[in-house]
């Protein structure tokens, strides 16, 4: 059994079309088709459903595309290891990272790209499902995501820091000039918010519920941009994790305020398949995000936003990116 016939299979499986997936794995129809047969062979049990074309697969076949993913992405993770020991670390990084942590994960992907120059980074606007999903099925390295609020399953995880939420509005909104909001002064604008697919909204909706207090936003979106476009237009206020402050505050139109009452804060961090050893990429993510002090690094951002964001108060302008492991 060779691992290009496992390939085939794969890609078999994914195309559900023998000419299409002939092309994607660049032979004939009849090469694909031989080595499917072969593979049928090595192991003594059927595999596809045949028929004028492709039907499904098998039981058996079914089991074998589970274990076909594994021992293709050891094949891949094998000889990138082995050439990573002579030319360094190359390819590319894929990672999940759920909207809010968006304004984090440049802290992650700089530090690793200094340590590693030659490799790339393919980041994914994902659910946490999604990132469940994606490393279960090897379609990612690692994510960023919550660490305790609806854990994900079969990971690793690294805890990096402490989400916690501000109000964000246009400079001209009635509530900017206060220095703190209250829940029930955020809850009664009109608001634009994470849709409910997305894990920050579900948090946000039981925060909201320990205050006696119901979130009803006018407008909903599962990406961050989507939510800034509406604050810019004025007349919408969004709850934010305090990260949205890094990313947009420079934005002289947008201004935050803290939220007056306390809440509780919800761990952010890395996760990684729980498999040992690690993919190569997923490896030296967890050396460099170990070795790295994020602390100072968010610290000195916080300082760089409040020297330019001139509409926000710096005693009440915080944000923490707490190390630990």
């Amino acid at each position: 059994m060779l691992v290009r016939h496992l390939s085939y299979f794969v890609t078999l499986a994914r195309e559900q079309h023998f000419a299409r997936a002939a092309q994607a794995c660049n032979v004939t129809q009849s090469t694909l088709s031989a080595a499917l047969r072969k593979l049928e062979e090595d192991l003594q049990v059927a595999l596809v459903v045949r028929n004028q074309r492709f039907v499904g697969l098998t039981v058996e076949g079914e089991h074998l595309l589970a274990w076909a993913k594994q021992i293709l992405i050891d094949y891949d993770s094998l000889r990138e290891d082995l050439s990573g020991l002579r030319t360094g670390l190359t390819g590319t990084l894929r990672l999940g990272v759920i909207p809010a942590a968006m304004g984090a994960v440049g802290f992650l992907t700089t530090h690793f790209r200094a340590v590693h120059p030659d490799a790339c980074v393919e980041i994914r606007s994902l659910s946490s499902r999604e990132i469940q999903k994606g490393l279960d099925g090897f379609e990612i390295e690692a994510g960023l995501t919550y660490l305790e609020n609806e854990p994900l399953d079969r990971v690793r995880r690294v805890p990096l820091y402490h989400e916690r939420y501000i109000l964000a509005m246009r400079s001209d909104h009635p509530l900017a000039a206060e220095v703190k909001v209250t829940w029930a002064q955020a809850c009664a604008q009109r608001l634009c918010l994470l849709s409910e697919d997305m894990q920050n909204r579900r948090i946000l909706d039981g925060l909201a519920a320990t205050f006696g207090l119901v979130l009803r936003p006018t407008v909903v979106s599962n990406s961050f941009l989507g939510v800034c476009a509406h604050l810019r237009e004025g007349g919408y206020v969004s709850i934010v994790p305090q990260t949205f402050r890094h990313l947009f505050g420079g934005t002289e139109a947008l201004v935050m305020r803290d939220l007056a009452e306390p809440t509780p804060h919800q761990a952010v961090g890395l996760v990684l398949s729980e498999r040992d050893p690690l993919p190569p990429m997923a490896a030296a993510l967890l050396r460099t995000t170990l070795d790295a002090s994020f602390a100072a690094t968010v610290e000195a951002a916080e300082r760089r936003a409040r020297l330019t964001i001139g509409n926000v108060d710096p005693r009440h302008s915080t944000f923490s990116f707490d190390a630990e492991s």
